[in-house]
């Protein structure tokens, strides 16, 4: 005797079966032709640049580095300094290049006799952003100028670096304060330099650099 119920159910259970059979490698041909689809567009998108494209790349970088760095050696190591005026005369004259060495004062303390970059302290017509001087007299010195003469703490101080006596009116005695340096210009003619005897001693914090070389024209390369 024939059970109609359970011969249906068998047929459904056999039609149903062998279409999830057939189905599946179609869903494995279409998985692998998804990512094969994938592998090759990645491949095309790492496509190496062309040589020309390279090397222009690697010149941009090498710029931005180099310039990084003369950035950093400019603001902290050394700059160049334009002589402007003839204050420094006999030494240095009016459109010389210096070489300023900053790093130096990073480290030290500012000496007796160097010829320093330095803001301009003073305030009217005549200011400028930078003044170039030498440094004449220390933390604690007692500045006289008398007769034509330079006297640091009561000695007469022996310029080699000048062509003429000190032509304008004498000056102190006054003591440099604390932390403070007196500078001058080396041309000693009549108004020929607006330094400390002017505005006073410049606090330490003014004073930017060390001028050690001229290096502009050729002919005038000297160390200072």
């Amino acid at each position: 005797m024939v059970n109609p119920g359970s011969d249906t159910e068998s047929s459904e259970q056999a039609e149903f079966g062998p279409r999830k059979r057939s189905g599946s490698p179609k869903v494995k041909v279409k998985a692998k032709a998804a990512r094969a689809s994938t592998s090759s567009a990645s491949r095309k998108e790492s496509k190496p640049l062309s040589p020309w494209v390279a090397e222009l790349r690697s010149w941009f970088i090498t710029l931005g580095i180099a310039a990084v760095i003369v950035l950093g050696l400019n603001v902290f190591v050394f700059n160049l300094s334009t002589v402007k005026g003839q204050s420094m005369e006999p030494t240095l004259y009016e459109k010389e290049w210096l070489f300023v060495n900053k790093a130096t004062y990073l480290m030290g303390a500012p000496k007796q006799g160097d010829v320093v970059i330095l803001k301009d302290p003073s305030n009217g017509v005549e200011h400028k952003e930078y003044l170039v001087k030498r440094i004449i007299g220390m933390p604690g010195d007692l500045i006289e100028i008398r007769e034509g003469q330079l006297y640091r703490n009561g000695k007469l101080v022996l310029e080699s670096y000048t062509d003429t006596e000190i032509e304008d009116s004498d000056y102190g005695p006054e003591t440099v304060t604390a932390d403070h340096y007196f500078v001058m210009g080396d041309n000693r003619h009549n108004k020929a330099s607006r330094d400390s005897r002017s505005f006073q001693a410049v606090p330490r914090d003014m004073i930017l650099g060390r001028a050690d070389f001229i290096l502009w024209p050729i002919s005038k390369l000297n160390h200072l």
